[in-house]
């Protein structure tokens, strides 16, 4: 018997290796290819603290839009179209399935929690309907409730154990498509067309500089094929030797957008690559190369999946329960650019203005927010990654904080990156600083990275005067990661349990045992600074 079927795009915005498409494509007289504007996600926060949605900045927004676009084209060279509406996502999916005579609903397997929630609602209200619903798994290499099967019912905590229980991924669909069936009768129902960024109320945007970054399955498998057309490359990739300073052309294939967005298949990519091997021969392996990367996506989607309140330090079972600074401006600071150090500030700027920057410029600010310098809570870090990045995704972007912050998976907390030596060893002409900050474009390379140690003279002359046109550093960096490095310590000695009703109190009390240690070692460095003065 035909059916009238849907696919309900939210990611998996592609055509290739689409199981949720393909499930909808057979037996299916109608098929209705629908993607719902969720207000959640894209109506305007004009009380955020970038200019977008309560949820996401506009690069991302913008490389949502794009991608939609670029699949309603794909979609009308195969006789369909991407049907677009708008609203709350259940109320809207529930009503056209009952207006389109729905037999058969299709869609891609979400692990988000704000996902599981929404997709369980329109299960049981198909299942009241008598509609088929079917939900493959194609957003992930492997299924995670098999992998936590696996396991005994528990996600593994490491990244050794998870590559040992989940073994080899299933292939991709070969399936291509020269036609699709067309869609059926709309009932009347009012489609809009996809928005342009610039229609969607956030205000006059025009002097926001967009992320060169572009959305769309076309975009995401040309990259694909450039980046593996240097086979040696491929081979010899190790994610640590990567140069986080490269931006004209970044050191990494910049392929993770199009995987957040379902753009491109994760299945397809693991494929691709291991065709590259069998051609090369000798290559790197897990955790260092690209499929080990792929691996470790993976890994970060199965723990995030099995652990209740993987995104929160309090009732989070794997989470140490640290005494996180409260300090509002030291925030600001870092978010904003405006830290005094070069190295971070610059990463930041390239966060706001392309939405997104190599994974070990990522591991620098993370650090120096949290455990390096400034010991601010990780949860803090995770919201503006969460709202600027184009590729923030829940489960790997809590799973890094977790782990850069030494909070979950690493606990050497004890190795801080250093905001100045670190960049210098990749880029020790500061060409990275200088296209991002360019206040310090005329700052002569051997103060680049430590503009604060310039003379005055040398500060005139590149016209940054430092604390005037470019700030002092809003701590002292050696002072700063030591005493992070004593207050880790402390809370890792009391090992406080996530859940206790105990623990908030014990935390309160050790922040103020540490703020008052604080107070005295800043009293005493005054004092030994005065003295020096007085001499």
């Amino acid at each position: 018997m035909e059916y009238n079927a849907m696919v309900w795009f939210r990611k998996g915005l592609r055509i290739h290796d689409n199981p949720a498409l393909d499930l909808a494509c057979r037996r299916s007289k109608h098929l209705f290819p629908v993607f719902v504007l969720d207000p959640r996600y894209l109506d305007p926060d004009p009380s955020a603290f970038s200019p977008g949605s309560t949820r996401s900045g506009l690069n991302r927004i913008r490389f949502l839009l794009e991608s939609l676009s670029d699949l309603d084209s794909s979609l009308r060279k195969l006789g369909s179209r991407l049907l677009v509406l708008r609203g709350d996502p259940v109320r809207v999916v529930s009503q056209i399935l009952m207006d389109w005579n729905i037999g058969t609903l299709c869609f891609e397997f979400d692990t988000e929690p704000y996902s599981q929630v929404r997709d369980n609602q329109v299960k049981d209200f198909a299942s009241k309907c008598g509609i088929q619903v079917f939900s493959p798994i194609s957003h992930t290499l492997f299924n995670p409730v098999d992998i936590i099967k696996k396991n005994g019912g528990k996600p593994p905590l490491t990244y050794q154990a998870f590559v040992k229980l989940a073994g080899k991924p299933p292939p991709p669909l070969t399936e291509t498509y020269t036609w699709l069936p067309p869609i059926g009768d709309l009932q009347g129902c009012e489609l809009l067309d996809i928005p342009q960024i610039d229609e969607l109320g956030y205000g006059d945007i025009s002097q926001e500089e967009f992320s060169p970054i572009r959305g769309g399955e076309s975009e995401a498998l040309k990259r694909l094929e450039e980046s593996l057309k240097n086979k040696e490359w491929v081979a010899k990739f190790e994610k640590p030797k990567g140069d986080p300073s490269a931006f004209l052309k970044p050191a990494t294939t910049l392929l993770s957008p199009y995987l957040k967005f379902g753009c491109l298949s994760s299945r397809y990519f693991y494929q691709c690559i291991q065709n590259v091997y069998k051609n090369v021969g000798k290559h790197t392996f897990p955790p260092v190369s690209l499929v080990g990367q792929l691996l470790w996506r993976e890994f970060f989607y199965t723990v995030a999946f099995g652990t209740p309140n993987f995104d929160q330090m309090k009732g989070n079972k794997i989470c140490k329960q640290i005494p996180w600074n409260d300090n509002e401006g030291l925030l600001i600071a870092w978010r904003e650019g405006r830290t005094g150090y070069p190295w971070i500030d610059a990463i930041m700027i390239q966060l706001k203005k392309w939405g997104w920057m190599h994974h070990l410029a990522r591991h620098s600010v993370a650090c120096f927010l949290t455990r390096g310098d400034l010991f601010i809570h990780w949860e803090k870090g995770r919201d503006v990654f969460e709202r600027q990045l184009i590729d923030s995704d829940w489960a790997i972007n809590n799973g890094n904080w977790l782990w850069l912050s030494c909070s979950s998976f690493f606990y050497q907390y004890h190795r801080i990156y250093s905001p100045t030596t670190f960049g210098k060893k990749y880029d020790p002409d500061g060409k990275f600083i200088r296209h991002f900050l360019p206040v310090l474009k005329d700052m002569p390379k051997e103060y680049i990275y430590e503009p604060w140690s310039a003379p005055l003279s040398v500060q005139e002359k590149a016209k940054c005067i430092i604390g005037r046109d470019y700030p002092k550093p809003v701590v002292d960096h050696g002072i700063a990661s030591k005493e992070c490095k004593r207050r880790i310590g402390e809370a890792y000695a009391l090992n406080l349990p996530s859940d206790s009703l105990e623990t908030e109190e014990k935390l309160s009390g050790l922040r103020r045992k540490l703020e008052e240690d604080n107070k005295d070692i800043t009293t005493y460095i005054s004092s030994k600074q005065r003295k020096r003065k007085d001499k």
